[in-house]
């Protein structure tokens, strides 16, 4: 699966915003500007904008008019969670199409309309929705934060898979590098 670069450039704009919120001496708002962002990140001015729209609708970042205007986080970056970010951008998160959330909160197959039918995958696809919507709502921008070097990273894959084989060469790989 993979999500979208709204996910990508959104969580990248929300983890420049919280580097700024750590930068900024205490009594000064942390404002950057999406031009600041776009231009050291590599990232089209253009679809951003579009990005801190649905960001500014969800309440995880606020604007500042003016000729030191910007954006800033709407609030501290340990209590942003990673799925408020995802779910702004891009919707219910689902592993695969025929597989959404039902307003109680329940799991439910658009294949599955007819009584007599139940769906044999629904509970690979359950699993796997519920794995990433977990990871991502214990993940806050704060720990992206602190966890952006190599070693930090392969010590997550390990927590993750440390039964793998594959892991570990590439938590190997990484600590080397």
């Amino acid at each position: 699966m993979m999500f979208s670069t709204k996910a990508e450039y959104g969580v990248r704009v929300m983890v420049a915003l919280a580097r700024r919120a750590c930068e900024t001496p205490a009594g000064s708002e942390p404002v950057v500007s999406l031009a600041e962002i776009a231009e050291r990140d590599g990232m089209p001015l253009a679809y951003l904008e579009h990005l801190v729209a649905r960001l500014r609708k969800a309440e995880l970042i606020d604007s500042r008019r003016g000729s030191r205007g910007g954006y800033l986080l709407g609030r501290p970056a340990e209590q942003i969670t990673m799925a408020e970010v995802v779910e702004a951008l891009e919707g219910s998160i689902a592993p695969i199409e025929c597989i959404s959330e039902s307003a109680d909160g329940s799991v439910v197959c658009s294949r599955e309309s007819d009584p007599g039918h139940v769906c044999p995958t629904k509970l690979l696809w359950t699993r796997v929705r519920f794995s990433i919507v977990r990871t991502l709502a214990e993940t806050t921008l704060a720990d992206l934060l602190v966890s952006s070097s190599p070693l930090a990273v392969a010590e997550a894959a390990a927590e993750v898979l440390p039964s793998s084989p594959e892991s570990t060469t590439t938590a190997t790989a990484a600590t080397a590098a």
